[in-house]
């Protein structure tokens, strides 16, 4: 191989930051390399790059692989010691073409291929410009980066440091580049993205962010966020759900649980009951809204009541994507040293609540036939709609914006209605 080729696990944010690191290498010449960039929120996660590492290595012999990303920053001494690695760079260093500058040779000792410092000493973050991310016609930009809160289940805090955002004007400038290229959407990305503007000047919120961005680039035609932590979200953000129709009627829950306590041991911040009544708020104000989540089957203590709970909470809510993690203990996180279930039980409880999941997004879908939805077209024939549900769209291509008669469903995706759509 030539070039530089990245691997990239994990959430939107990484997605973002994988195009920095490629840039930033390749202004430090480097050439006839591979970048992975590591994802640590589940064991599962660091299992498949630690797998993609060695693959990478026995099909480009001659490559040189650099290891990044949470998990690297987390275990970087557990991925030095892996003979197909030739660096690994922290989350702070993996940004800066400097690192990539002379590399070790190959074949050195694991601590000499270590360019990793303590995150939690890192306090601002820089705005990093992206105009283009290859294969993606969403621009993703980052606000925020690293989480103050302690989740007992989470190791991320240690991978990505403290909370720290970047500079509304930078965040301007940077949506501005991102719509001069041609994106249509733009996600904002963030750790912790609804902690926004804690650590800057005037302590300015994400809806704030978000209201700014949409009066001073009114070119920005869709403007969505990733995921979001109801208990912190302001009136700002709320103002936009009720009167801004570029605001994307969608947004991805962090719930975790649906038993309150399991929330308590788990040092979350929110009852059950706070977010069944944010989701009620929501669409008492924009009716459309589809709501996505994460949710941990099997977490410590969990008893057969409490996952009933969680299923219950994901069925009142109505949420239309749910992701379902089984857990996974991670080492050095409170949660790791509670009381285990057995894994046979955490599959078990994991299938049930996916059953569920299937279930609310048939659901979902169904109550979407008849309608007509405003399509933007990605990747494979496939669209996302306003309310992030997926919508076959044969014939089109990446990046046309179209409106369409949904007419059916496959139980994984809208199907149109023939001859529908036009340009929106």
């Amino acid at each position: 191989m030539s070039g530089i080729d990245v691997i990239t696990f994990g959430c939107r944010l990484n997605t973002y930051e994988s195009e920095v690191m490629k840039a930033e290498a390749a202004k430090a010449g480097l050439n006839n390399a591979i970048l992975v960039n590591t994802c640590a929120v589940t064991g599962e996660a660091v299992r498949q790059a630690r797998q993609a590492i060695r693959r990478a290595r026995r099909e480009n012999p001659e490559a040189r692989i650099i290891v990044t990303g949470c998990a690297a920053q987390t275990d970087a001494a557990g991925f030095a010691a892996m003979a197909e690695v030739d660096m690994v760079l922290g989350n702070e260093e993996k940004l800066k073409a400097e690192h990539y500058r002379a590399l070790p040779d190959f074949g050195v000792a694991s601590e000499e291929k270590l360019r990793v410092n303590d995150i939690m000493s890192v306090t601002e973050t820089a705005p990093q410009m992206v105009a283009h991310i290859d294969g993606h016609v969403r621009g993703f930009l980052q606000v925020q980066n690293g989480c103050d809160h302690r989740c007992t289940f989470c190791i991320i805090p240690f991978g990505r440091g403290n909370s720290r955002s970047v500079p509304m004007g930078a965040v301007v400038e940077q949506a501005r580049k991102l719509v001069e290229s041609g994106y249509i959407e733009v996600v904002l990305t963030g750790v912790d993205a609804t902690s926004y503007g804690a650590d800057l000047p005037g302590t300015p919120t994400l809806g704030l962010l978000a209201k700014t961005l949409l009066k001073q680039v009114p070119e920005i035609t869709r403007l969505r966020l990733s995921s979001i932590d109801s208990i912190e979200v302001d009136q700002h953000l709320f103002d936009l759900i009720a009167e801004e129709p570029r605001f994307m009627p969608h947004l991805h829950l962090s719930l975790q649980h649906g038993d309150d306590m399991i929330l308590k041991r788990m040092k979350r911040r929110h009852s059950s009951a706070d977010a069944l009544a944010f989701a009620k708020q929501v669409r008492a104000l924009r009716p459309d809204f589809s709501f996505g989540a994460d949710m941990i089957a099997g977490f410590p203590t969990e008893t057969e009541e409490m996952a009933q709970n969680s299923a219950r909470l994901a069925e009142e809510i109505g949420i239309a994507h749910l992701h379902v993690f089984p857990y996974s203990p991670r080492p050095g996180t409170p949660a790791a040293k509670m009381p285990q279930l057995d894994r046979a039980v955490v599959k078990q409880r994991a299938a049930a609540l996916r059953a569920m999941a299937e279930k609310l997004h048939s659901n979902h879908l169904q109550g979407l036939v008849g309608t007509r939805q405003k399509l933007l077209v990605e990747r494979n024939e496939l669209a996302h709609s306003e309310d992030f549900t997926l919508v076959a769209v044969p014939g089109y291509q990446p990046g046309a914006l179209i409106e369409a008669n949904i007419s059916g469903h496959n139980g994984r995706h809208l199907t149109l209605e023939p001859a529908s759509p036009v340009a929106a």
